[in-house]
C-alpha cells in the first residue's frame, strides 16, 4: 500500500523576487491545465515588500512554502479508520483486517490513545488467558466484547506530519516495531505510517523557475525528482538522473517565458494572474529600462496589459508605466526594514575556482537613503558573509529613478581593483548606469576575478 506522489511543485528560487513567485504561480496554473498532476505553485523562502504589495493589490494567495525538498512524514501516512478505547475490541479487530493488521484507537479529543496491532493483540490474550486451563477455554466472542484500550499499544513513537522523514530514521531503524502515528501540529490524528514507507518515500517533484543553480535552489533538491528547467540566468544547472526538459532563453525575466507559452497553448491568463506575471517582467527589467530587456519582454508585456488591465479587474485603468512605477516604489527604500533583512532578501551566491561570493541587491528611489544606513548595511553585510563562509559579499544599492547603483562590499578584494567603477568617499563604488546584477554587473566581477 506505499504511496505515489501525483504533486508537482514549480518553484523559484532561493530569497525569492517577485518574477521568481510571479512565473511560479504562472507556470503551474499552465501545467496545471496541461496535466493529469496536481500542480502547486511554491516558493523556496519569505515574501519581499515588492511581491507582499502586488499580491495584496491584486487578491492574490502566496505560493505554498516549502522549506526544502526533503519528503514529510505526510507524505507516507495512511488515514486508517479508527475507533475509541471504550469500544469493544470488535471494532478494532475489523479494521485490522482491513489494514494489514493494525487499527488506529483514538481519544475523544481526536488525539491518538494507541493502536491495536497482532503483537499488542497477543499481548492482551497473553496477560488475560496465561496458562490457566479454565481461562483458556473463553470464547472469542467474549474477548471482542472486551474494550479496545485492554488490548492498545500505548508506547507507539509519534511523528509529526511536516517533520522530515530523514531526520527520525535512526529513531524508526532502532524501533522494535513496524507500525508508528502520525500527527499534525496540534497533536491530533493524521495517520499511520509503517518502517518500510519510512525507508523508501515518494520523492517529491519539482519544476524550476527562474534559476538553474543548485546553490539558489530549494535545500535538498538532490532528494526529489527535478523535471523541468525554465529559467532566463547562466547556466549552472545542477545533474539529473534522467533527462528532463531544460529552457534557458535570453530575455528580460521568467514572466516573459510564461506568458509566451501561456500564449502558445491557445490560452489567455485571469486578469489577477496576469498582473501579477506583468509585475514579474517589470521587476526585472525596470519598466523595460534594464539593459537585459528584449522585444519578446516588450512584445510580453502588451500582451499580459491586455489581459491584466481589462474592465472589472484589479489593474483597471492602469497602464504599464502606472502600474511599473507602484511596483517599483513598493519595492524600493531602505528605512522600513531591518539591515540584515535588506541584505539578506534577493542574496545570491556565486563561486569561481578561486573565490565564493554573494551580491544582494535593493532598489532605492534616492542615494540620499544610503548614508544614513551604511556602517548598518555594511555589518549586516559581513556578518552575512561570515555566516555563509564566503571570501567576500557585495550589497547593489539601485537607484531605480535614475538608472544607476553604488556597490557596498565586506572586504575590497585586490582582484577588483579594476572594475570601471570609482571609490567614492563613503568607501562604496559607484556603477553609472549599472542596475542589472545578471547582465551587467556579475559578468564584470566574473572578469575581475578570472583574470
Amino acid at each position: 500500500m506505499s504511496k505515489t506522489n501525483t504533486q508537482i511543485y514549480v518553484i523559484g528560487h532561493v530569497n525569492p523576487d517577485t518574477d521568481s513567485i510571479a512565473s511560479a504561480t504562472g507556470y503551474a496554473w499552465l501545467l496545471q491545465d496541461q496535466l493529469s498532476d496536481n500542480v502547486i505553485a511554491a516558493r523556496a523562502g519569505h515574501l519581499n515588500p515588492q511581491t507582499s504589495w502586488v499580491l495584496n493589490r491584486l487578491g492574490l494567495e502566496a505560493p505554498v512554502y516549502l522549506p526544502d525538498a526533503s519528503p514529510r512524514f505526510e507524505t507516507i501516512a495512511h488515514r486508517f479508520d479508527t475507533t475509541t478505547p471504550e469500544r469493544p475490541l470488535r471494532e478494532a479487530w475489523a479494521i485490522a483486517n482491513k489494514t494489514g493488521g493494525v487499527a488506529p484507537i483514538l481519544n475523544p479529543d481526536g488525539t491518538p490513545h494507541g493502536l491495536v496491532t497482532v503483537l499488542s493483540l497477543f499481548d492482551f490474550l497473553s496477560r488475560l488467558v496465561g496458562s490457566h486451563p479454565r481461562l483458556e477455554e473463553t470464547r472469542v466472542a467474549e474477548l471482542l466484547d472486551r474494550p479496545c484500550q485492554e488490548a492498545c499499544d500505548r508506547n507507539v513513537p509519534q511523528f509529526q506530519a511536516s517533520s522530515r522523514i530523514r531526520d527520525s530514521l535512526p529513531r524508526i531503524l532502532h524501533a522494535e516495531r513496524t507500525e508508528f502515528i502520525v500527527v499534525n501540529e496540534h497533536g491530533a490524528y493524521v495517520g499511520i505510517c509503517r518502517q518500510r514507507d519510512a525507508l523508501h518515500p515518494p520523492r517529491l517533484r519539482f519544476v524550476l523557475v527562474d534559476h538553474n543553480e543548485p546553490r539558489q535552489a530549494v535545500p535538498a533538491l538532490d532528494e526529489a525528482d527535478l523535471i523541468e528547467i525554465l529559467d532566463h540566468h547562466r547556466l549552472g544547472n545542477p545533474s539529473t538522473h534522467i533527462p528532463i526538459r531544460f529552457t534557458v532563453d535570453v530575455v528580460g525575466s521568467t514572466s516573459t517565458l510564461v506568458s509566451e507559452r501561456i500564449q502558445e497553448a491557445g490560452l489567455s491568463a485571469p486578469p489577477p494572474l496576469a498582473g501579477l506575471l506583468l509585475a514579474g517582467l517589470l521587476s526585472d527589467t525596470l519598466i523595460l529600462k534594464s539593459p537585459t530587456t528584449t522585444e519578446r519582454d516588450h512584445q510580453a508585456a502588451a500582451r499580459l496589459s491586455r489581459w491584466a488591465f481589462m474592465g472589472g479587474s484589479p489593474l483597471a485603468g492602469e497602464t504599464i508605466q502606472s502600474f511599473g512605477e507602484q511596483l517599483l516604489a513598493a519595492g524600493a527604500g531602505l528605512a522600513t526594514r531591518d539591515p540584515a533583512e535588506i541584505v539578506s532578501t534577493d542574496f545570491k551566491l556565486y563561486e569561481t575556482t578561486e573565490q565564493k561570493f554573494g551580491i544582494s541587491q535593493v532598489e532605492v528611489t534616492s542615494f540620499n537613503q544610503l548614508a544614513e544606513h551604511l556602517e548598518s548595511l555594511r555589518k549586516a553585510l559581513s556578518d552575512l558573509a561570515d555566516s555563509k563562509g564566503l571570501d567576500f559579499a557585495m550589497l547593489m544599492v539601485t537607484d531605480v529613478v535614475r538608472g544607476s547603483s553604488r556597490l557596498l562590499l565586506t572586504k575590497m578584494v585586490p582582484a577588483l581593483e579594476v572594475l570601471p567603477y570609482p571609490h567614492q568617499n563613503d568607501g562604496t563604488l559607484h556603477a553609472e548606469g549599472v542596475v542589472s546584477r545578471k547582465k551587467q554587473l556579475l559578468p564584470a566581477v566574473f572578469s575581475a576575478l578570472e583574470g
